[in-house]
């Protein structure tokens, strides 16, 4: 069959005909991660915020290199047997990444979609195994509190006041192998692979995100300008693939948090879409916003990546879930452009994940 024979589907979306396995997945989480509902899900749980090293920067790159080794492992692979790996985060010229991964000699391609990048990372980490471009790749994105209040808001030491709309940005890595073979069952070559028996997870689907601005500029509602993307995703993936909302168990949105997952709800209602039964958001699941004081809850690029690694995937491969459609939101924050008084477009890009029997 031509693996590119009728793959495009609609106008934003691509459906693949050639198998795209997850065959592991890690997560890394900060303290205060660990202490939220999910703290017993992660891989790893670090009491120390700088991760052995001397900078918010390098902590974080600490950190992402730990979750893609934690990964590999799993796989039952090494750095060498990875054709690329496609890896981002929050900082500026995606340092995090590069400098989390330079030592493992993998060719990189590094990526920018804010909040979003795991459903970027993932995007194409999967068209490239589609289209037989590699056998392994590596999809993997970070965030640090630390580092993102540095870059994007305030230093800490200055003490703002945060509004209830803010989000509190997650300090975690996830990663994921993903390949054109299912992975292998348990062993001591392959300690941890995502399969059970004859049940694992495959990447059906893809849709492109397109962005999105309805002119907010406020920093500290990151909810509201990517609320208006995720919406437009959800919609397009539900055209392009002619399904319905019931068609998935999950539609699990990034980060929107409390404020932005009404405005989603409210946006899709007025398209004539109810997805209030089936939807949850990465950013409301992993803290309990009360008591942890997150306001509005988790964000970052660690936020959708280690929900997906810790929660989603594990749930999808224990059958509890069959068809999950995730959604990574991003806000298109720059530092230059917000100074300048421009507003925050907003990305999502939605992945469609299965399981499957072999």
């Amino acid at each position: 069959m031509n693996i590119t024979e009728n793959q495009q589907t609609g106008k934003a979306s691509i459906s693949f005909h050639r198998p795209v396995f997850i065959q592991s997945c890690a997560s890394v989480a900060g303290k205060k991660e660990g202490e939220g509902p999910l703290g017993s899900c992660f891989d790893q749980v670090w009491e120390d915020p700088m991760f052995g090293m001397d900078t918010w920067e390098a902590a974080e790159s600490t950190m992402q290199k730990q979750a893609a080794f934690l990964a590999i492992q799993k796989a039952g692979l090494s750095p060498q047997d990875l054709r690329m790996v496609f890896a981002g985060d929050l900082l500026a010229q995606t340092t995090a990444s590069s400098f989390g991964i330079a030592d493992m000699g993998i060719p990189f391609y590094g990526l920018f979609g804010a909040c979003s990048t795991m459903g970027e990372s993932l995007s194409l980490g999967s068209m490239a195994v589609a289209a037989g471009y590699g056998d392994h790749v590596l999809c993997a994105t970070s965030s640090h509190f630390a580092s993102a209040e540095k870059e994007f808001r305030f230093p800490l030491g200055y003490g703002n006041q945060r509004p209830l709309s803010a989000t509190w940005t997650v300090t975690g890595s996830g990663a994921c192998i993903l390949s054109s073979a299912p992975p292998t069952e348990k062993s001591t070559v392959m300690p941890s692979p995502l399969r059970t028996g004859k049940s694992c997870i495959q990447i059906t689907g893809i849709t492109t995100g397109t962005l999105v601005d309805y002119g907010f500029k406020d920093s500290m509602n990151m909810g509201a300008c990517m609320a208006p993307a995720a919406c437009h995703t959800i919609c397009q993936n539900l055209l392009d693939f002619h399904r319905k909302p019931s068609d998935y168990d999950q539609i699990i949105t990034g980060d929107l948090g409390d404020v932005g997952q009404h405005i989603l709800l409210d946006l899709l209602l007025k398209e004539n879409i109810d997805i209030q039964s089936r939807h949850q958001d990465c950013g409301l699941l992993i803290f309990d916003n009360p008591s942890q004081d997150t306001h509005s809850g988790g964000s970052g690029c660690g936020c959708a990546a280690t929900v997906l690694a810790a929660y989603i995937l594990p749930k999808l491969l224990s059958g509890a879930w069959k068809k999950v459609l995730f959604v990574p939101t991003g806000a298109l924050l720059s530092k230059t452009t917000f100074n300048e008084g421009d507003s925050i477009p907003g990305i999502a890009h939605g992945v469609v994940l299965e399981h499957v029997s072999l």
